[in-house]
């Protein structure tokens, strides 16, 4: 089973308890389906299911990275105000700030330069999401990880969540357990419906 690696800079609100299951919610704060829609149901499920189950947003960059910052979060959460795309969807409707309730926790991805992030040891942990990677010969695997260094050579920064997990893009949710091991994983929305269904499935698995 995948494990999830998780590794966050500091939170912007509240604290995370890791608890038998868990709901992480990965967000981009200039993503305005994040805002939208993310937001609302996150928080819903939180207060629904809060006491049982471990909540964490974290907010992430995989691009625009002047806007995706720790700063910009941390505004979004005290003073509501938007910011990029998510404020111009936002003044599209009349409105300037997000207007509903952010309850649940919130970190930051661990954001740094891709110097420090290029390790024998992440570029392993990448390699290894191929699931044929280790039935490989140790010329192909060399191959490939030559082919990971290379790519991550041309990035100037790196979220270290998004990145090691291969996320797709934002809004993304990860259900995983007290060991960290993955049970379930999506890109994009899910109904409230859908989402309760997987998280009170015990059985749950990627």
């Amino acid at each position: 089973m995948q494990k999830l690696h998780l590794k966050y800079e500091q939170f912007v609100q509240g604290d995370f308890q890791l608890k038998e299951k868990n709901i992480l919610f990965v967000f981009q704060v200039n993503c305005p389906g994040c805002i939208v829609n993310g937001f609302p149901l996150f928080n819903e499920l939180y207060h629904q299911y809060g006491n049982n189950i471990g909540f964490l947003g974290l907010s992430t960059a995989f691009e625009n990275f002047d806007l995706n910052t720790y700063e910009n979060t941390n505004l979004l959460v005290t003073q509501k105000e938007l910011v990029g795309h998510t404020k111009q969807v936002f003044n599209q409707y009349n409105e300037t700030n997000y207007g509903g309730a952010i309850d649940f926790p919130i970190a930051m991805d661990g954001i740094i330069n891709s110097k420090e992030f290029i390790t024998p040891e992440n570029i392993e942990l990448l390699c290894n999401l191929n699931p044929n990677y280790s039935h490989w010969t140790p010329e192909e695997q060399g191959i490939l990880k030559h082919q990971v260094h290379k790519y991550l050579n041309t990035l100037q920064k790196i979220s270290y969540t998004f990145t090691l997990n291969q996320l797709k893009g934002t809004p993304s949710f990860i259900i995983f357990d007290n060991d960290l091991n993955i049970q379930d994983s999506w890109f994009g929305h899910k109904s409230k419906n859908e989402i309760e269904s997987l998280l009170l499935n015990t059985n749950t698995i990627n």
